[in-house]
């Protein structure tokens, strides 16, 4: 794991991608709607209406450079302590974007996946979200799968009582658990191959996890970004990808170079 910050010049200078370096899930903190807005003088609620703008532009940006799976943070297990005001807005939104996007994404080829726990959301969200996994369920491309009331040490506590309970009913010793088998009781299962993101992006200039895919980051490249998330534009997230691509991913080991012992210090 390797954390840093991709450069926050502007350039109009191309960015050029290595293709066959695309990382094949890449998952989004999309952070700064409401300090966006407020630089603007306008409510926060404006940020978020500006931001789902953005998830439809790099959506396209990422499908179309060969991302498999791209999930995005789009309402945690904590933002129900925000105003109630701003929590109808963000609730209101799913239906607003799948109406106007879910065409531009079967042209795409993009499947949607929601993942979190939908039935505490709203009658009409959960409508909304589940017209739209149901309109792109033939598409096969790239998975735009959203994170929805989702907590990540909530999603832990779900595979554990889950686990727990094979265990009860005498079908699963405890020493038999494996890593695989919490991976299977996680919300990101059905993305397997691709269910533990390559590279984690946050915007807004902020540093931490905030609660997301807490076992699924372990062995994730981090790249964190100054722009608010409303600013982030396609050259902005093909910059985090060039940075992503600047990285040596060992997982924990060493690369052949540094195995290497020179018989002349021997």
């Amino acid at each position: 794991m390797q954390f840093g910050k991709a450069s926050g010049k502007k350039t109009t200078t191309q960015i050029e991608l290595d293709l066959n370096r695309i990382p094949a899930h890449v998952a989004i903190i999309m952070d700064g709607n409401g300090r966006w807005a407020k630089q603007q003088n306008k409510p926060r609620i404006f940020g978020h209406q500006r931001g789902m703008e953005v998830v439809k532009e790099v959506t396209k940006t990422a499908s179309q450079l060969g991302v498999k799976v791209l999930t995005l943070y789009a309402f945690s297990t904590e933002n129900w302590k925000r105003p109630r005001t701003e929590v109808g807005f963000l609730m209101k939104l799913p239906g607003k974007f799948f109406d106007t996007f879910v065409p531009e994404l079967i042209e795409q080829n993009v499947r949607v996946e929601v993942m979190g726990y939908l039935n505490d959301l709203p009658v009409d969200t959960q409508v909304a979200v589940q017209k739209a996994v149901a309109q792109t369920a033939g598409n096969t491309g790239m998975v735009l799968n959203f994170a929805l009331n989702y907590g990540g040490r909530a999603e832990l506590t779900t595979a554990m009582q889950a686990l727990g309970q094979k265990v009860a009913t005498g079908g699963l010793a405890p020493s038999d658990i494996t890593e695989e088998m919490i991976a299977d009781e996680l919300m990101t299962a059905n993305l397997s191959p691709y269910r533990d993101p390559d590279l984690l992006i946050r915007t807004s200039g902020e540093e931490r996890l905030s609660n997301f895919l807490l076992w699924q980051l372990a062995y994730s490249e981090f790249v964190f970004i100054d722009e608010h998330w409303p600013d982030v534009t396609s050259e902005v997230f093909k910059r985090a990808l060039k940075t992503y691509q600047g990285r040596h991913r060992r997982f924990g080991g060493l690369e052949e170079k540094d195995n290497q012992v020179k018989e002349t210090n021997s």
